[in-house]
Order: C-alpha cells, then structure tokens, then sequence
C-alpha cells in the first residue's frame, strides 16, 4: 500500500520512499535483548507484579530467563522458568497463612526485624540452590544478559549479580516506596509530608504526626541497615572477595518501578530513576469469566458483594466467632449476593446464609468489572484494591498486616471506602459498614472518579515499565543517575551550607558588636575629653 502511494517520478515520489526505507531500517534495528529476573520471595502476590512485566517484555521480543517460585502454568513465547527455587523448608505464601500465624509473627513483632528475618538473608540462601549456582558460575555467553530485574524488599543479596554479569539493574518494588529504597536512587524522601508506608497518617500532617513520621522513617531505616549488614558475607560467599557489599550493590540500581500512582498514593517527588507503574499487573483486555459464574453475576439485579482477602491470608482461618458476625451480616444483605473467595471452603463452620456462593478461586479483576458489583470486602492489599479503584468498585477494608493500613486509610480519606478492625469484627460494626457503603452513593461516586484518574496516563503502566527497561538497556542508566548519589546526607539536606550561613552571621554579628562598642568608647573618650576641655577654660 505504501509503495503504491510512493510510486510515481519526480522529487516527492523519491523522497517518499526514502522515508520508508528509513523507517524500514529503523525498525530492523531493534533487537531483542536477553534478560535475567530473580525473585526469591515466596509470596504469590509479589510475583505478579514481576509475571506481568515479564510477560511484557517477552511479547516484546526479548528473552526473558525467570528465577523464582512460581512458573508459569501455560507457557508464553521467550519467557523460561530456568530455575525454580522450590524448597519445603521455605514454603510458598499462597493461601496457606492462617489468621492465628499473621497475629503471632507478623503483628505481635516490629515490622523490620520480621521483614529482614523473614525476606532477607534467610532468602539469600536461595544462593546456594545448585542451578542458580551454576547460572552464578557459568553465565550464558550466546547471548549474554543485557540486564538484571530485580526486588527490592530485603534481601538484596541478588542485586550484587548486576556487578557480576555487568548489566545494568532495574529493582522493582510491589508497594508504595519502602522507607530504605529511596536511598539507593538518592530520590528525596521526605516525611514532612509523605507519610510512612508502614503507617497510616494522610498528608497534610500536623506537627505531631509530623515528628513522629519524621523519628519513624530514621529508625526503620536505621534498623534495616542493622539487621541486613550480613548479607555481605553470603554475596562474597558466592560472588568473590572483591563482590559488591550490600549497600554498594543497592546504590548500583539503575532504575526502581514502583507500584504505586498519584491518585491512590498522593503527590510526592520522584528522580527519573523511579518509575510509578501502579496497575502494571492489570491487563488491557479482561479475560471472559468461566460461563457458570457469568450467568450466576448477570442474575444478581440487585447487584453483589464480593470477599476476598487476596492470595495469602485465609478467610477460612478467623475466629468461630468472627466468621458467625460475618454470617450474620452477609445473610442481611439479600436480596444483594455474595460472592467469596475461599481457598479451602471445608474448613469454614456451618451455617453460610443461602446468598452467599463461595469459590476457592476466582477470576477477581473479571468479577470486579462486572457491572453489578456494588462493594469489595477486601483486607487491604495493593494489588487487590489497585483492581478495585481501576473497576471503579467501593470497598470495607478489614487492614490486617505490612502496608494494608496505610492502603486502607488512604482509601477512607479519598471517601471510597470504610475501615474495620480485623480484632473487632462484631456483627454490629459489620452491618454498619455495608450500610455506610452501600447506602450512600457518594461512595461508588468516588471510586469512579478516582477510576477515571487512575486510569488516565500518557501510556499504559506496563507500556510504562516496557520503555524504561529497554531506556536503561540501551543507554547504561548512569545518565538518570541523580548527582546527590555522591553527596553525603549532610550536603543533601545543607547542613554543611547552613552551618557556613550561620558561622558567617555569628562572625558578621560578632564584628559589628565589636565596633559598636568601639565607636562608643570613642564617642565616650571624645565626649569626657570635651567636658574637660570645657572645665579648664
């Protein structure tokens, strides 16, 4: 077609297919390139995030060669599984962690001794799994890696690996910035008003939660410092003597992809080293439901409800007591369904009211489009709610651990959802919550809104992410790096600069009083000098 349309003499005939040989030549150029992605947690909800993008990059063209714990089901072109750390003495998290577990490790515990414990160098010893010590050893040559995709959480161990195969790093991190992960990009971070992750202040912030966020992002920092000082020895264990310590090889990331977005997480700064791809795992075209379930949603007129609390914590494992408030509730709501997601439905008590139909799974981002649904019983999680918000779906969030809190205060306070205490779920606060959102319309008015914004970008979050990986393949990254990587935190924050002001005020100030009283002790000297001169004559 285009030829047809270029053929002819004459100087506009030739400059035409001159402009698309040119194009023709551009396109041939790129290259897929070849690309190693390491995730050693065992959590199911974090390899999403990393699934997503590397699904997208292999549709892509590039070769894309995955570490981690949980192959794909049905393969996709230039994406391989090479190596699956399985292992029985860590297992996966995936709708397994009983309510009793999370209570008595995760909440009864300081969030950083138990995310460095639990994710830190207990998963570097994934290092020592024999396949990925031979990918350590004997790295492919034909062709070589062209970059490192990497976590940022805790245990930082595999970022050394960019050094040693000498590519660049992309970190991701599957939640709202952590308080340590601005440092590796120097990008600011500053807690006058951007609240903690693990907290659950809003912006703006009085100054009392000021200095407490303040005292709060220091000492998570300064504890994880503390607590992942040892994965220095396992990196050099397996890397070499001369390997990049811990911190080194965190300051050697090139770029971070975030997944978060201003209109669910707040404005703050961000270098051109950090990237936010909220909503990168939801997908451009929904698949279609399974066609029982379609027809079971198409007949809810009254609309639905939908509980799930996502892929790790078992609803299944609260309270007798809990669960029978839940019933109750859930039983009022009729002729309005209910739709649950329970990962092993034999372990709930008797007694489910007859609106309720239970799955032990559930095609989520597909049930949440549908346009019956009214509200999402939900715990709080990211990923989860990022689906809810882009569906333009309420929710009642019960938060229970890591940054669930903060995700549901920041949905109160946009009015697109209710909280509820996950150690105070009585019947009657229950009932309450429903009430409140599906009463009100000015809840569902909300999250369409806020869907609308969401979902308003230059370019999709994978297209997003796709871009700013292949920018740092093909140009290094070194040129987004931010120069006050080589300044220490007292230039950064111009201690040094204000001291100088300071010093030089006080020395101004100083010299001035100096010759105040020396112009007074000569306009003294001269005025009793005067008086004498008077008295003699």
């Amino acid at each position: 077609m285009i030829l047809r349309f270029c053929k002819g003499a004459g100087v506009k005939g030739r400059l035409c297919f001159t402009i698309f040989l040119y194009i023709l030549s551009t396109l041939s150029e790129v290259r897929g390139y070849r690309i190693l992605s390491i995730l050693p947690y065992n959590a199911k909800s974090h390899a999403i995030m990393f699934e997503a993008l590397c699904k997208g990059l292999a549709n892509r063209g590039h070769q894309v060669d995955v570490v981690g714990h949980f192959p794909l089901k049905k393969p996709v072109k230039n994406y391989t599984d090479i190596i699956n750390l399985d292992d029985p003495s860590i297992p996966k998290l995936q709708n397994n962690l009983t309510y009793a577990y999370v209570k008595a490790t995760a909440l009864d515990r300081p969030v950083v001794p138990f995310l460095t414990s639990t994710f830190g160098a207990e998963l570097c010893k994934f290092m020592d799994h024999p396949e990925l010590k031979k990918l350590i050893k004997n790295p492919p040559k034909d062709p070589p890696y062209d970059l490192l995709i990497g976590e940022v959480l805790a245990a930082h161990c595999f970022l050394a690996l960019g050094q040693h195969f000498k590519v660049p790093v992309v970190a991701i991190v599957t939640s709202p910035m952590w308080p340590w992960s601005s440092d590796f990009v120097a990008n600011p971070d500053n807690p006058a008003y951007v609240p903690g992750v693990f907290s659950n202040l809003m912006a703006p912030m009085n100054f009392w939660e000021r200095m407490t966020n303040t005292l709060d992002l220091i000492s998570k920092k300064m504890q994880f410092y503390y607590y992942t000082r040892d994965q220095d020895e396992i990196i050099r264990k397996h890397l070499g003597p001369h390997a990049l310590g811990v911190r080194e090889a965190e300051r050697n990331v090139s770029l971070i992809l975030v997944n978060s977005h201003y209109s669910l997480n707040g404005v703050r700064p961000f270098t051109t080293a950090v990237v936010e791809v909220g909503g990168i795992h939801i997908p451009k075209e929904i698949d279609p439901l399974p066609h029982d379930l379609q027809e079971w949603l198409d007949q809810s007129k009254d609309g639905f409800v939908y509980v799930s609390f996502g892929s790790m914590l078992k609803i299944e494992s609260f309270s007798a007591e809990i669960l029978h408030a839940l019933y109750k509730s859930l039983g009022k709501l009729a002729p309005v369904r209910v739709l649950m997601k329970i990962a092993k439905p034999d372990e709930l008590p008797p007694g489910l009211p007859s609106n309720v139909l239970v799955r032990s799974w559930i095609p989520q981002l597909g049930v949440l489009s549908h346009k019956n649904a009214r509200v999402f019983f939900t715990h709080g999680g990211l990923m989860s709610t990022q689906e809810a918000i882009y569906c333009g779906v309420p929710m009642i969030g019960v938060p229970v651990f890591s940054d669930q809190p903060l995700n549901v205060a920041r949905y109160v306070n946009k009015n697109v959802a209710v909280a509820l205490l996950h150690n105070d779920m009585t019947e009657e606060k229950i009932d309450a919550a429903f009430e409140k959102v599906l009463g009100d319309p000015s809840y569902m008015a909300a999250a369409k809104k806020i869907s609308a914004e969401f979902r308003d970008r230059p370019m999709s979050p994978l297209d997003t992410g796709i871009f700013w990986v292949e920018y740092v393949v093909r140009h290094g990254g070194s040129n987004i790096r931010s120069p006050a990587m080589d300044l220490s935190w007292i230039q950064i924050a111009l201690i040094d600069v204000f001291a100088v002001l300071i010093l030089g005020l006080a020395v101004i100030a100083y010299l001035f009083q100096l010759f105040v009283k020396k112009l007074f002790a000569i306009l003294v000297t001269g005025t009793e000098a005067t008086a004498r001169h008077k008295k003699i004559n």
